[in-house]
């Protein structure tokens, strides 16, 4: 256990003490995305002093709710976008080697069913090999029909051709967030969720810092910074308008809005389904548009949809057509073909699509087609767009941009390059267990030594979760609600929505013991009904 770092505590009365102090930070970060998250790491292992503010938790929105798939991005080969697979594929390589236990490469079947299919398919994934070079993480194969049956037992046979194998990787998106969250502690950052803006101080009409709002106890806190990063994703909009001069001179709204939000649906269905450590991949389904069916944690993760939308809400529902959408291309793929009735739990992300144009008098800087920066004229910078893949990459540009408008100073990139994630001290000395089977701590990598040390390491409350990884995520993961240990500690809200409902009595009965805060018990059980899609 000695060679191992020992956790962090987390304790909500330290963190807010410390956001108390009189000081000024190098660098505020707005947003516990996976962006804001990347640039505080990023800026915390260059040296800089950092503050994160969330206004919910960690990851509570896009960043929890991807495909949980870490691809440099095979439609884009059909858009010609070569550069941008070739970056996403190198920060795919970065993104498994430093969390070897939340990341893992995965194989996907493209099935065929028209001599054409596998051929045409195929050549496209050999150059997606070539780009990733030694990157790569196997080998491009054809299958023919029954070696597709081997590799997806349950796949539908009638009229099968063969099919294409190909690798990418996939993760746990939350927990991928929370190590970047206590990686960037472990480096001096101060990171405090449940704690959004309320103002952006200026002084002179240039940033000068924010007020935060502790939404639990309502009490505020004036945090001066040299810089502030807006990373609220699909909600960048509403703090460049708290920026802007007409918001200030008490005009209203003045910007033009950044992003188009889009959802994507998901839903998840027992592991029979498919039956397979292998996932399965339809490149164009009935109506041209990408359907997986992914083997995650135990379970089979059906999507996803990609279906414009005008609101913004923190839980969105999906919509009817989009549920029977992904059923129906399900049953033309598996020969068990799932029902409403299967479906444990539905989730749905909003994505933050950027729109072309940006405001008169606003410096935009769009780095590639999947993310954009934008630093206003009181030097608030921010970023929306890209993909769980990139955050890394996104990160550097962003505090580039920073130091080139004269809000940071200029210090070297690449320093989370080789960076590992808190976990994986010791874990890429052996293969973690598959993420395609049911989830256990195996996704503590090396700090499992703590978790099993916690009071209650043998007290199971479910498959997969014990007491101690309850008290585990109140002292040393932030975890303050049922909501923060059952969706994103653990990921039971989103595997099985009813068996998370029958847990959270017990969890929050054990977050209230460790916390001394109310664990929202039945706030969290309304919210299962959501997942659930129950009147």
């Amino acid at each position: 256990m000695a060679s191992v770092p020992e956790p962090l505590q987390t304790t909500r009365k330290d963190l807010l003490a410390r956001l108390a102090e009189d000081r000024v930070y190098d660098l505020a970060v707005v947003g516990g995305g996976a962006t804001g998250l990347g640039v505080a790491l990023d800026a915390a292992a260059r040296g800089f002093s950092v503050v994160l503010l969330e206004s919910h938790d960690f990851a509570k929105g896009t960043s929890s709710r991807s495909t949980k798939l870490v691809h440099g991005g095979v439609r884009y080969l059909a858009q010609g976008d070569i550069s941008l697979v070739r970056e996403a594929l190198h920060e795919r390589t970065t993104l498994l080697r430093n969390a070897p236990h939340l990341a893992q490469p995965l194989a996907f079947v493209v099935p065929s069913y028209h001599w054409w299919e596998a051929p045409f398919y195929g050549i496209g994934l050999t150059l997606y090999d070539i780009l990733a070079g030694k990157a790569g993480l196997g080998k491009t194969r054809f299958l023919g029909p029954q070696g597709t049956v081997q590799a997806l037992p349950t796949v539908r046979t009638e009229g099968l051709k063969g099919s294409v194998l190909y690798w990418d990787g996939q993760f746990n998106d939350a927990r991928m967030a929370l190590a970047l969250a206590r990686t960037a502690a472990s480096r001096g950052a101060l990171l405090v969720n449940y704690c959004g803006v309320s103002e952006l101080l200026h002084e002179g009409g240039k940033i000068g810092g924010l007020v935060a709002l502790d939404s639990l106890s309502g009490q505020q806190f004036k945090v001066r910074a040299r810089c502030v990063v807006n990373a609220t994703g699909v909600w960048v909009d509403a703090l460049r308008d708290m920026d802007s001069e007409a918001h200030r001179a008490g005009g209203g709204k003045s910007v033009q809005p950044m992003v188009a939000p889009s959802q994507g649906v998901h839903m998840v269905v027992d592991r029979e389904f498919l039956n397979s450590d292998t996932a399965l991949m339809v490149p164009k389904t009935s109506d041209g548009r990408v359907l997986f069916a992914v083997p995650w944690l135990g379970k089979v993760i059906l999507g996803t949809t990609d279906t414009p939308r005008n609101d913004l809400v923190r839980e969105p529902q999906a919509f009817s057509d989009e549920v029977a959408f992904i059923l129906r291309e399900s049953a033309r793929y598996l020969r068990k073909a799932p029902t409403r009735a299967d479906v444990k739990s539905i989730w749905v992300g909003l994505r933050p699509l950027v729109k072309p144009q940006v405001d008169d008098g606003e410096s935009t800087k769009a780095l590639s087609r999947e993310h954009t920066v934008v630093v206003s004229r009181s030097g608030l910078v921010t970023v929306t767009g890209g993909k769980w893949t990139t955050y890394r990459a996104m990160a550097e540009d962003v505090l580039q941009r920073c130091a080139d408008k004269g809000l940071l100073a200029q210090r070297p990139a690449g320093q989370t390059v080789n960076l590992h994630l808190v976990g994986a001290d010791a874990a890429g000395e052996s293969a973690p267990v598959s993420l395609s089977q049911a989830e256990g701590e195996h996704s503590y990598g090396s700090e499992k030594v703590y978790v099993e040390a916690m009071p209650g390491a043998d007290q199971m409350l479910a498959a997969g979760l014990t007491e101690a990884m309850v008290r585990f995520a109140a002292r040393h993961e932030y975890a303050l609600t049922v909501e923060d240990m059952l969706a994103r500690r653990c990921r039971m809200l989103f595997l099985d929505a009813r068996l998370a409902a029958q847990l959270a009595p017990r969890v929050g009965a054990i977050l209230q013991e460790e916390t001394g805060l109310d664990p929202k018990i039945d706030e969290f059980v309304l919210l299962t009904f959501q997942y659930l899609q129950t009147p």
